[in-house]
């Protein structure tokens, strides 16, 4: 018997609680290179929808204003991040999940997003299983932009 597996599909509730409800936001794959997308979006997320940004990125740069960290599990215990944004290949993708998922209890994590392009169903999966909210393959910036962001 072969299992079935389901696609995730975004839910435009969940999109929407995210972008409109104040958080802070781990942006894995931030870091000080103006000409990044990751940079772009995360400016998006603080002074558009008034969120925290804290960079996660293996050199753990300061950026936009906020102490960078190599990885979730280097912030500090009682930060609380409310989302991990994730600006990483997909096929890297699901070690960042799996970190989510290993952090969620101790900093508060209540949903990843897989950026524009970033797509793994099996790591989508996991945080579901996990309890996390999930959105994937798409940009903050975009649905903000659409019916759904607003």
């Amino acid at each position: 018997m072969t299992e079935t597996r389901r696609l995730h599909r975004n839910d435009d509730s969940v999109i929407t609680r995210l972008l409109h409800t104040s958080a802070t936001w781990a942006v894995v794959g931030l870091s000080a290179n103006t000409a990044r997308s990751a940079y772009g979006v995360a400016r998006f997320l603080q002074e558009t929808l008034g969120h925290q940004v804290i960079p996660v990125h293996p050199r753990a740069e300061h950026t936009l204003g906020e102490v960078g960290y190599a990885t979730l599990g280097d912030i500090p215990d009682g930060t609380t991040v409310e989302v991990v944004d994730c600006f990483v290949n997909s096929s890297r993708v699901g070690a960042i999940v799996d970190q989510a998922i290993d952090q969620a209890e101790r900093l508060g994590i209540k949903a990843v997003w897989l950026q524009l392009g970033v797509v793994d169903q099996d790591a989508a999966q996991r945080a579901k299983d996990a309890g996390l909210s999930v959105v994937m393959d798409t940009c903050p910036k975009i649905e903000y932009s659409t019916p759904s962001g607003f």
